[in-house]
This record gives structure tokens, sequence and C-alpha cells, in this order.
């Protein structure tokens, strides 16, 4: 009757249990079963002992090592969670593991990562072993191969506490006898030898253990002690000690502590890359900012030869733990992102993706730095409305930063960001920025890069958008004073091919080109013969067969165009240049030959060196598709993270470049031809080089305009179109006025580089004069508008002699 209204125990016990695992059949009192939180469905292991089939001696084992597994606190050993007890079974829950004889059979490990694997799971359990020895006094009397389990991240964990004993116990012998017969062949030889017990010491047991453990390990379950004489496959850095650990004397066996010692010093089997990467992680609370810096800086070369489950399951929580909870900041970056690809979607979704919108969000420079650098790591990972809604917003505020890094790598990320940004995004934002930059920034990489990253989401701009703005921005490109401007502009040209109307590419597009061919760069010279060759061939089959008209136009209005079609084919080179690199420009090189902290802190470090050093600066070409990470957490200075005004951007770059009008020509600018031959040692392959924009060596340069003039034309016609940007004259003189025309242009929008494509016969004269005409219109109603506004003010023009009542309104 009672019975019927008792509780059952285990409906409070909170975890199912699911299928046995093998491995413990015959080497433990426990059988080991998968088991499962009840709710959240949390993975566990469950031990499990059959009351009813087992003797009452066993039981008592089992509840003693019960006992002692919930009062053990040590990372190397087995942790409990729960426990229930009815009048079947006791039931223990621990972490999720498995026995290490499974593990090693099923191990997929080779070569270092195997060996690394090995040396990482002996030391913990040594560590595991010192800490029964010499801080509990206690012996553990069942160190095997079947008493060690595996985590999830490849942790070794002792357990088997079923034959545990303490120093002090009264016992008739120091070496208990086990119950099970299989475990017999586990007993050191002084078990069987009484004279020796004498000599047995608070440890020698269990480093016997020990020494048979490390024979496991290296060669399957051990079947007899006479095997343990064979020492082939044990390291060699560990053949030593193993002897020791097996020696028929137990008092010449090491301390577990005194093992951790000598295998710790330098070329010990304990020193090596994965034990201190561990050690330091478990400390790293108590790690100043320094060491945390130099740790996490090197940390990311050492991961391919970590096994991936220590990487994934123990390395990286504790960089996600030193993000959330330290001071880490940045620095995690590049080891979290390399370990990011060994996930699976919804774990990187889970633990990845919030730290990297966490990241985009932070002021300081390096974070935002590093995080453009590295985004091509995991910008495939990121949802669309991720990026629009959270990141992009971030992002933007980039462009506009007086910083020449951060806008420069800016630019470069929105390359990996277009696929993903929705219409206005990019349509509208970064097209608006981009014009920006292209006619107005200070520094020519950064305009080159610009026109790259143009020519590299075309394909992901709308086609109204696209047939809007690309000629219109390719071509203020090639009248650009920085000659790798230029050549970005023809190249941009040529690659994109494919969205131009054949009536623009001979209104529009020619008429642009054919002024480059007098450049005075050889390589802007080529760029724009090779083009102008291919335009032309494209125009004359259409001449000759007008059906391939249609065919040629497919791309135009296509939103997902290809370059699959015949009309792109001959422009294959000028694709794989414009969209292999990126030009490295100053903001770049300034790294490397500047310290990080002053070309950031110091705007004023970023101007541009003198020609006499342009030799030496562009000797290399380097590809921008890996990108430098050098930069410190203190390199960038928050303060400075500030967005300028329009107006201030617009006035920065006028000055800037009429500061390089007015510097003298230099000897150094002898160099800049020699300089663009490195530019492209293998002839259109794509390479960006490291030329640098030198404003005395531009002075010296023709402004790319000029070559509309032509020779035949007369000084009287030179004068009379004066106010044009393509008419010939001093070198400062040419950039001021190619800058003035810069500036006026705030947009990509087709009407505003009109004034530019001029005559180059004397029948587009009327042209010239009509385009004139409007513009003294234009000039004229703005000073009208001009009168009347101050008319409705009531402060009209002051009149000669009459007397000023009242001071002036300030305007």
């Amino acid at each position: 009757m009672w019975s019927f209204f008792s509780r059952d125990p285990t409906k409070d016990f909170p975890y199912e249990v699911g299928d046995p695992v093998h491995g413990l059949e015959d080497r433990s009192v426990w059988s080991l079963h998968k088991g499962k939180k009840r709710g959240t469905q949390d993975e566990v292991s469950i031990f499990l002992f059959d009351v009813q089939k087992s003797s009452e001696t066993l039981f008592d084992i089992a509840k003693a090592s019960l006992k002692k597994l919930k009062t053990m606190r040590h990372p190397s050993l087995l942790h409990y969670l729960d426990s229930c007890e009815t009048e079947k079974f006791l039931y223990v829950a621990t972490e999720l593991v498995e026995p290490l004889v499974t593990h090693l059979e099923d191990l997929k490990l080779e070569g270092q990562q195997k060996d690394l694997f090995l040396a990482w799971g002996i030391f913990q359990i040594t560590r595991a072993l010192s800490f029964f020895n010499n801080d509990g006094n206690m012996r553990h009397n069942n160190v095997c191969l079947y008493s060690v389990f595996v985590t999830s991240a490849g942790e070794w964990k002792l357990g088997g506490f079923e034959f545990l004993t303490a120093q002090g116990q009264d016992n008739s012998s120091p070496i208990p006898i086990k119950i099970l017969p299989a475990l017999e062949i586990y007993d050191p030889p002084e078990k069987k030898d009484p004279s020796k017990l004498k000599s047995v010491t608070k440890c020698s047991s269990d480093m016997w253990g020990l020494g048979c453990l490390i024979w496991e390990a290296f060669n399957g379950p051990l079947k007899n002690q006479p095997s343990l004489k064979t020492v082939d496959h044990i390291p060699k850095q560990l053949c030593t000690l193993y002897c020791e650990l097996v020696s028929a004397n137990p008092a010449s066996r090491p301390n577990p502590a005194d093992i951790i010692t000598r295998c710790r010093k330098l070329g010990g089997y304990f020193k090596n890359d994965l034990i201190d990467t561990m050690l330091f992680l478990e400390e790293i609370q108590i790690k100043d900012k320094v060491e945390k810096g130099k740790f996490f800086s090197t940390l990311s070369s050492f991961l391919d030869n970590f096994p991936e489950a220590v990487c994934v399951h123990k390395i990286l929580p504790q960089l996600l733990t030193a993000f959330h909870y330290g001071d880490a900041g940045s620095a995690v970056l590049v080891p979290m992102f390399k370990i990011g690809k060994l996930l699976e979607e919804a774990d990187y979704q889970k633990q990845i993706v919030p730290c990297v919108v966490k990241l985009f969000a932070s002021n300081d420079r390096t974070t935002r730095s590093r995080l453009l650098q590295q985004l091509d790591q995991f910008i495939m990972h990121l949802q669309n409305s991720t990026v629009n809604d959270q990141i992009f917003p971030q992002v933007v505020h980039g462009f506009l930063d007086t910083n020449a890094i951060i806008r420069e790598q800016t630019v470069k990320s929105i390359v990996h960001l277009a696929p993903k940004l929705n219409y206005n995004n990019l349509n509208v934002e970064v097209l608006k920025h981009f014009a920006r930059l292209q006619s107005k920034d200070d520094q020519g990489g950064i305009r080159t890069n610009t026109t790259v990253c143009l020519g590299k989401i075309a394909a992901h701009l709308h086609p109204q958008i696209r047939q809007k703005v690309l000629v219109s921005a390719f071509v203020r490109a090639t009248r650009d004073a920085f000659p790798p401007a230029r050549q970005a502009g023809v190249l941009a040209l040529a690659a994109t091919q494919q969205y131009f109307l054949l009536a623009e590419v001979a209104n529009r597009v020619l008429p642009a080109l054919c002024p480059l061919t007098a450049d005075p760069e050889k390589q802007v010279r080529d760029a724009a013969f090779r083009t102008i060759k291919g335009f032309l061939g494209k125009l004359e089959k259409v001449s000759e067969d007008p059906s391939l008209k249609e065919g040629m136009e497919a791309d135009v209005h296509t939103a997902t165009p290809s370059l699959s079609n015949a009309a792109a084919t001959w422009a294959g080179w000028a694709v794989t240049a414009v969209t292999a690199k990126f030009y490295r420009s100053h903001s770049d090189t300034a790294r490397v030959q500047h310290s990080v902290k002053s070309a950031l802190s110091k705007p004023g470090s970023l101007e541009q060196p003198s020609s006499s050093s342009m030799s030496t600066t562009t000797s290399s070409v380097t590809s921008m598709t890996s990108l430098e990470h050098s930069e410190s957490a203190s390199d960038y200075d928050p303060e400075h993270w500030d967005m300028t005004a329009w107006g201030e951007i617009d006035s920065s770059a006028g000055t800037g470049t009429g500061a390089s009008a007015r510097s003298p020509p230099s000897s150094g600018s002898a160099h800049a031809t020699p300089a663009l031959a490195a530019l492209c040692e293998d002839d259109w392959d794509g390479e960006w080089g490291t030329l640098q924009e030198q404003p005395s060596a531009e002075a010296e340069l023709a402004s790319p305009s000029e070559t509309w003039n032509n020779a035949a034309w007369s000084e009287a016609a030179a004068a009379h179109n004066a106010s044009a940007t393509y008419v010939r004259g001093p070198a400062p003189a040419r950039l001021a006025a190619h800058q003035n025309s810069n500036d006026s242009l705030g947009g990509w929008e087709d009407g505003e580089f009109e004034p530019i494509e001029e005559n180059v016969d004397e029948n587009n004269a009327s042209k010239m004069d009509e385009m004139r005409r409007k513009r003294e219109e234009r000039k004229l109603q703005r000073q009208r508008e001009m009168e009347a506004r101050r008319s409705a003010r009531g402060q009209g023009p002051m009149k000669l002699g009459s007397k000023m009542n009242s001071p002036a309104p300030p305007f």
C-alpha cells in the first residue's frame, strides 16, 4: 500500500537516459550511456549502475566512488552534474564524454596534430594525479586507459574513483584489491612482492598506472605486463621518463609534480605550442594587456597545427569570453575568424555574428580597420538584413573619416558588401560617397581605388543607375592628375564595356580615350591604345553586321549580366586588371615607412613625400588582396573618429591640390616614368603597385585634358577658349584648372561632363558656342536671383556716394 503512494525518484532527475556507449564493459562497475537534459536538450553522459544485478560489495564501491566524485573539483577531473538513486539503478550525470579507448580507436588526427593532442592529454592526467597525491594526500589506484575520458573539446578527464584511498587510511596493504579481474593487469609489481612494500611512496602506484597509460596511448590496450618493455612507438622525449615510471623499484618512480617541472622545460615533452596556449587561456584573467596582445597576435599562426575540436570547443569560447568580458578588443578578431571557418553555419550565426555586429559599432579605429581588413573572411556568413541595417550604417562613416587609411579601407570593403546591399544603400549612398571621393579626395591612391572598386561592383548596380554613372565616372578618372588614376579609368572602361550602348562608345567613350594616346606616361598610353582598338573593333563589327548590335548591348539593361558573351571577350585582360588588385596608395605604404601611431593620430603625417624619393617608394609591386594587420590597439586615437562636414572636405581637397599645383618642379620628377614602369611590369596583369602621389612630380605632368589640343590650332583659338579646361599653360595653372573643374562636380550626372568633352575638329565649334552661351545665361540667372534675395531683405546694392546709416548685415 505504501509503495502505491511513494514518489518515483527519477521524476526529479532532470536527465533522460539514452543509448549505451561501448568501451567500459568489464573494466568498470558503471555502464556509460548518452543523455540529454530535459527542457534544454543539452547533451550529457549518464553513468548507470544496476543495483539488482550487482553484488552488495560492488554497490558499496559504486556509492563510495559517487561520493568522491561529488566532492572533487579540478580542471582535469570528470565534472559531476547530478545523481539519483532508486531501487533498481544508481544514476550519475556528468559532462559529455566518451572513453579514451574509444576515442583513440576513432582518432583521425595525424602527424603534429596527433602528437600535440596526446601530449596535452598526458599532461592533464599528470596534473590530476599531482592534485591527488600532493594536494589531496590520496591515491587513485586505477589509472589506465579505461578510467580516462575525453570531452568534446579534446580534454582528458580522469574518472574511475572506485578504488580511491586516502593516504592516512589504516589498510593492511597500500594497494587495494580490485574486484574486477580485468583490471588486475594494471597492478604494480610490488603488490605481489611484499619485500618491496616498504619502499612504496604516496605516488608510486599511480605513477605505475601513468606509465601504463602512456604505453596504451601510443600502442593500444595493454594485453600483458611484459609488453611494457616495448618502447618503439613512444616518443624519444618521453622514453627516459617512461622507463622511470614503470621501474620495478617503487622508490625510483618520480613525483607527478616533478614530472611536470621537468617536461615543461625547454625541449621537454610538455613544452609545445598547444600546452602553452591552453595554460595561457586558463590564466588569461590574471594576464596584463601587453601579454594578452602578444598572445592574440601570435595565436592564429598556431591554429593550423591544433586539433579542430580543441580550436572550436576550447579556444573559441575562451576568445569570445575575453572579448565580451575582458579588454582583448579587436586583438581576438584574427584568430576568431580563422576558427570560425571550422564552424557550422548555425553555430557561426550564434557565436561569431553577434561579435561582428558589436565590433562594427565601436568608435575605435583599430577595431574598424581590422574588421574591414578581415571582411572577406566573414561576409559570406552575414544575412542581407544584418548588413543593411546594422553594419553598413557604421561602415559608411569611414567615407568621411579624416584619416586616409580608414577612408581607403572603407572603399575596398564595398567590394565585399555590394552583393548584400539593398537598392538605396548601394545605388544612392555608396555612389554618392564614391563621386565625392573620386573628385575631391586629396589622396591619389584613394581616387584610384574608388575607380577600381566601382569597376568591381558594376555588375551589382541597378541597370539604369549603371548606365547613367559608369561612363561619367570613368571619364572623370581619365582626366585625373594622378597617372595611376587615369590608368584605372581606362582599364575600368574596358572591363565594363558590356554595359555601354554603342552610341555611348562612339560619342563619349572614344572621345575621352583619344587624348590619353598622348599621355605623358607610357603605361597610360598603352592602356588607351589597347582599349581604343577594342572599342573600334566592336563598332566595326556592328557596322559590317548590324544584327550584332543587339548581342553587343545585351547586358546594358540586364540586372545580372555576364562576361560570357562574345562582346566581352576582347576586354578580358582589362577585367583581370581591374578586378584583381587594388592600387596600393600612400596610405598603405605609410604603415611600412612610418609607425602606425603617427600615421593615424597625426593627419599631418599623411602628407605626400617629395618626388625625389619616388624611385625608392615605387620599386615594388605589391598585391592588395591581403592587407596588413600590424596595427596595435593604441595606434588609433578614438578622438579623431569624427565625421568631417561636406564643406570642409571640399575646401580641404581644393587646398591640398592647390598646394600641389604651387609646388615647383623637382628634379625627382624624372623618376615618374620608371615608377609607372614598375606599376605594370607584366603588361596588364592587374598588378597595382606602390606608386604614391607626388605633388612635385605632378607639377611637371601635363593635364590629361590638354591632350585634346591639336597642334594645328592657332594661338588665337587657344586664347578664345581660355576658359576651357583643355587649354595648355604652365603646369601649376593646369593643375589648378583641373582641380577647379573637379570641385565643381558633385556627382556623376551626364551633363556635368559635357564641357570637358572638347572639340577635336571645327564641326563642333557651334556646340562649344552653345554651351558657352548656356553658361553665361546660368551666370546671369544666378546674379538676378541674388539681387532678388537682397531686395527681399530690404538691403539693396549701395550706390556710389550714398551715406551708410547703419552697418551692413553680415553675409
